[in-house]
């Protein structure tokens, strides 16, 4: 499952949309008693129109979609709090909410709404807590080789030395281009800054209609450079609403307002492609389900998620397109004409692709 950790000020609408993501009033908290903060946990349903087709087709027993796992801190929402709540240094991703609405009844921390401002004032947040991090464990690198207690931590050192350097100009990790040994040496550290952002700006009710142009309502073109920052723009007070309709109802509603979707579905699915994560599909009446996985990975490692078993006695992989399958209307009919392929450990999953595992017990 994937994880992501929302933040964001007080009064930003944060708590309202993690009950609507989650649909939960209340979530399983965590932290433990020595935590300054804990965190409510709820599960988000990544929305897949694919899979609601697959499930009309074989009318399975059971049907899955892939989840997000959403953290939303209790309290303050300062990193220093952060620090101490393990979904939040654990998450696959950070979803900053960020409050674009003017209600005098809900009043601002600072007594006025700037976007770039909060934006600008939470990253700082997340590289002091990163720089914190790197600057504790250098010294400590220093004071163990000073020891002799260790003689092969320079490759780390150089590193956080230049993840310090960077967050000390007020660039986040995220931003730094890194190779491979360094993210894995990194990923130990949960650096907050490293993790991909997706900003979530709420606006107001009237900006509704403008919501294809939202960066072009806030100047957001410095803060969206950054390859791994994406941008959705949500209105909280009108998902409420909507909350309260019936399907049908509720789809007419989006439709007046010249929206295909709500944007708890944006929000979603922006966070699962943020990660560059991809859907494939196992189908059959006992079950439908999509399955997360990254962008890349290879069709033995794709069986393991499944279960281990599919991935040790691999075989091959049986595959076909869902828009074939689609098309077609079986997977008999796929198979008649040709576009069902046997694909061997090597193949790379492709976003959509229904499988079946052939696999040795």
């Amino acid at each position: 499952m994937l994880h992501s950790g929302l933040i964001g000020f007080p009064s930003t609408g944060k708590t309202t949309l993690f009950k609507l993501l989650t649909k939960t009033s209340v979530g399983a908290s965590t932290g433990g008693r020595s935590s300054r903060a804990t965190a409510n946990l709820g599960i988000a349903k990544v929305p897949d129109n694919r899979l609601d087709l697959l499930i009309n087709l074989f009318k399975p027993r059971k049907q899955v979609y892939a989840t997000v796992e959403v953290a939303d801190i209790v309290g303050n929402a300062s990193t220093h709090n952060l620090l101490d709540v393990t979904p939040y240094r654990e998450a696959d991703a950070l979803l900053h909410v960020v409050r674009a609405f003017h209600d005098e009844d809900v009043p601002h921390q600072a007594e006025n709404v700037d976007v770039t401002r909060d934006i600008r004032i939470m990253e700082d947040e997340l590289i002091l807590a990163d720089l914190e991090v790197a600057e504790r464990r250098l010294d400590r690198i220093q004071w163990d080789i000073k020891k002799g207690l260790a003689s092969n931590l320079d490759q780390e050192a150089k590193i956080l030395r230049q993840c310090r350097t960077a967050l000390e100009t007020g660039t986040p990790i995220r931003s730094i281009k890194l190779d491979s040994t360094a993210t894995k040496i990194l990923r130990g550290f949960k650096m907050l800054s490293a993790k991909p952002l997706l900003l979530i700006i709420n606006f107001d009710e009237q900006d509704i209609q403008r919501f294809k142009h939202a960066t072009k309502l806030i100047d957001l073109t410095e803060v969206l450079s950054d390859a791994h920052t994406h941008i959705v723009p949500v209105c909280a007070k009108l998902e409420l609403e909507i909350g309260e309709l019936d399907p049908n109802d509720a789809q007419a509603f989006l439709l007046n307002l010249g929206l295909q979707e709500t944007s708890l579905d944006r929000v979603i699915r922006a966070a699962y492609e943020l990660l560059g994560y991809i859907s494939f599909f196992t189908v059959g009446q006992d079950e439908c389900r999509a399955w997360s996985i990254p962008a890349g990975t290879v069709a033995k490692t794709a069986a393991g998620v499944i279960h281990t078993d599919l991935e040790h006695g691999f075989i091959r992989a049986e595959v076909v397109h869902y828009d074939n399958l689609i098309n077609r209307g079986s997977l008999k009919a796929c198979r008649e004409h040709g576009e069902f392929r046997l694909e061997g450990k090597h193949y790379i999953i492709k976003d959509g692709d229904v499988i079946n595992f052939r696999f040795a017990t």
